[in-house]
């Protein structure tokens, strides 16, 4: 167990681009592949590398992402020094929300210092991915390093969304560039660039000077890791090192995601209902936790041949009844009711989501607490979806906002 590591996880993003999903919740508490949120993914990776302190940072929305903290990330014993603890917005050094990923930080240096870590190792909350973070640490003081970043090939044409470095053959990065407009490409890879995955291991005492200096740069800086902080210290000539990648998910690629958009959201989660997922959740040996409340088994009801419950190719939670409806594709979670006749395909039905009779659902996601009525129909028809005020995206996905009231539409 690293005693001497804390882990400090940014759960603070609006998630602009999820919305309607993150209009009531930050990006990080969005539910994913049925029981999950997205959170839970980095945590479980520091749980399962044996790191037992961890700070996670809230700012916007985060009353839900509090609520599943407490209710399922409890579970560490205190009084042996493990804990996972939200950390609202103080403003005890400054008088703002947080203005950057350093930002964040640096308000928060005297919580850190109560921890008196050795190393801090600090984490994105809005990513999905199954990731040993003892072996980025093992590393990082194998290289007597200041700061390693964690990093993977992406291709070239995408690298503009990312942090894109360069680094020699030992592994020590020579240059740093955040979202460059011309992504610099891999040696030996033209079709590549090497970018940061926003994971960084600081040693602590060298955090705490690089933060400071930047705090003291005020309007002169943007209080950002990737835009300030590392090329800063790479101009100072300090050891900043590159970690590859080491994927936990037991698959032949490397799997990582950022489910920044509706149209990425729907189709990783999509994934999930293939025969061979690329996600593994199944894998024992590297469990995603999460809070499970004490619903029933799901259940199946009617077997007539024009009433029959059933689902096809899909991830069904616990609390659900399927009741004489049809489900093909589709991802129900926690306590979702499909009732006779209708017909759901190719959809996500978030927790409580009704179904009524003869309705029709089709390539939408449909958020928390949704009643649909008895023959209404859902992703069939593109003009009365955007007539009704629901979301469509790029790719064609219907999106109905959470506690949305379809009566009126009826």
């Amino acid at each position: 167990m690293y005693r001497d590591v804390l882990a400090i996880v940014l759960a603070g993003g609006k998630g602009t681009r999820l919305d309607p999903l993150t209009r009531d919740r930050a990006k990080p508490a969005v539910p994913f592949g049925g029981l999950y949120r997205i959170i839970d993914f980095t945590l479980s990776n520091c749980i399962n590398a044996e790191l037992r302190k961890v700070l996670v940072l809230t700012q916007y929305k985060a009353s839900s992402l509090n609520r599943h903290i407490d209710q399922g990330w409890k579970f560490l014993c205190r009084e042996l020094g493990e804990y996972v603890e939200v950390i609202p917005p103080q403003q005890r050094l400054a008088d703002t929300w947080y203005m950057g990923t350093a930002d964040a930080i640096y308000q928060n240096v005297y919580t850190i210092e109560k921890a008196a870590p050795r190393d801090t190792i600090i984490l994105a909350g809005d990513h999905i991915y199954k990731m040993n973070y003892a072996r980025m640490i093992d590393y990082h003081r194998d290289n007597r390093a200041d700061l390693t970043v964690a990093c993977l090939p992406v291709p070239r044409e995408q690298a503009s969304e990312f942090g894109v470095l360069a680094a020699d053959a030992a592994g020590r990065i020579s240059e740093f560039v955040e979202k460059p407009a011309e992504p610099p490409p891999m040696a030996g890879s033209p079709g590549l660039s090497l970018a940061s995955m926003g994971i960084y291991v600081f040693n602590t005492g060298v955090m705490y000077e690089q933060l400071f200096q930047d705090a003291a740069r005020k309007e002169a800086s943007r209080h950002d890791f990737g835009r300030d902080i590392i090329p800063s210290m790479l101009e100072a000539g300090m050891r900043i090192f590159a970690y590859p990648f080491r994927d936990e998910n037991r698959k032949t690629a490397a799997y990582w995601r950022d489910v920044g958009t509706l149209d990425a959201y729907y189709q990783t989660s999509m994934d999930l209902i293939s025969i061979d997922p690329i996600l593994n959740l199944y894998d024992r040996d590297w469990p995603i936790h999460t809070f499970q409340r004490p619903f029933p088994p799901p259940k199946f009801v009617h077997t007539d041949p024009d009433r029959r419950g059933a689902a096809f190719n899909s991830v069904v939670c616990q609390g659900c009844i399927i009741s004489g409806g049809q489900v093909y594709r589709s991802i129900l979670s926690p306590n979702v009711r499909v009732n006779s006749f209708a017909l759901v395909e190719d959809s996500i039905l978030l927790d409580n989501v009704d179904v009524g009779r003869h309705a029709r659902i089709r390539r939408a996601i449909v958020d928390k607490d949704v009643k649909v009525p008895a023959g209404f129909e859902i992703g069939w028809n593109r003009d009365l979806d955007l007539a009704r005020g629901f979301t469509l995206t790029a790719d064609g996905i219907t999106v109905v906002a959470k506690g949305e009231e379809l009566e009126r539409f009826a």
